[in-house]
């Protein structure tokens, strides 16, 4: 941790985030296709964006738990395996010592709570801890419905992955889904109370830091053929700090909430909604000051 001092006001942000022809986030259940709601509007689960919070605090080189399988810093083959390799057995004897001893090392665990629940053959070797992070993350919703803004084509390889190469396998077909364009905004929240030790994770006030980086910086780093470089993009954060707790997170989230819109029924680029800025959402929140940073 950068700092023993655990974080000491209560932070709320916002993050609007663009998509041009992408797939930001496929549904396995419907085909990979992009994440829509019963009502149309685009979607990017809290999971997913915890992830991309993962893999860029990774190239922050802070130290994470949860590393996926296509992104690995360590050999460990999975999380019980890092947990042994890097906790000390005496600690796992003592639930206060496995606990502190986890949120030191690794960062998603002091920021979003991890469940430690692994049991083991003879008495003091497993452990049972759940841990309860500070930093909570919405899932992302699109400002219009994408229902009619989605495209699916038909793709080919070249040559077979299997077979005698006399024809064409089932393998050498498959789609691509994406978003032609949409604008989605997700909200979240840091709790000093979950980050006060000592039952907390100890998570400090360089760590917001380095959230707040990651967050500005989503989409670096994060390019897949269903998200090409330069399709995805934060435009705005906004980051509430309250010295004085004054306002729920809900009154906080909804001044950006209740003012980000679409200009034109059919919006081509960001150029196409209204975005708030500084002094219109401090009028909202009096005593409140926000801090606005552009993506990048």
């Amino acid at each position: 941790m950068g700092t023993t001092e655990s974080l000491k006001n209560k932070i709320d942000f916002a993050v609007i985030l663009g998509v041009n022809r992408a797939n930001p986030n496929g549904d396995p259940l419907n085909g990979n296709r992009p994440r829509i709601t019963y009502d149309g509007y685009g979607e990017l689960s809290d999971v997913c964006i915890k992830r991309k919070i993962r893999n860029r605090l990774m190239n922050l080189e802070q130290e994470i738990f949860v590393q996926s399988d296509d992104n690995k810093l360590d050999d460990y083959p999975s999380l019980r395996k890092r947990a042994e390799g890097e906790i000390k057995k005496d600690d796992w004897k003592d639930e206060k010592k496995f606990r502190n001893a986890v949120c030191k090392k690794w960062f998603d665990v002091r920021a979003f709570g991890q469940v430690f629940a692994y049991g083991g053959e003879n008495k003091g070797e497993g452990v049972s801890v759940g841990i309860r992070g500070p930093v909570s993350i919405q899932s992302a919703f699109s400002i219009n419905p994408i229902s009619d803004r989605t495209a699916s084509i038909q793709i080919t390889k070249s040559v077979s992955g299997e077979g005698d190469g006399n024809k064409k396998g089932s393998d050498t077909m498959g789609m691509k889904h994406r978003v032609d364009h949409g604008v989605y905004v997700f909200y979240g929240s840091i709790n000093p109370q979950l980050a006060a030790q000592p039952r907390g994770t100890g998570f400090s006030n360089e760590d917001a830091k380095a959230i707040q980086k990651a967050l500005k910086t989503l989409f670096v780093n994060d390019e897949s053929s269903a998200r090409p470089a330069g399709t995805m993009e934060v435009h705005k954060l906004y980051w509430w700090e309250q010295k004085e707790v004054k306002y729920s997170s809900a009154k906080v989230h909804r001044s950006i909430r209740d003012k980000v819109k679409a200009l034109k029924d059919e919006p081509q680029s960001i150029n196409d909604y209204y975005i708030p800025n500084k002094s219109e959402i401090d009028k909202e929140l009096s005593g409140l000051s926000v801090e606005v940073i552009d993506g990048e």
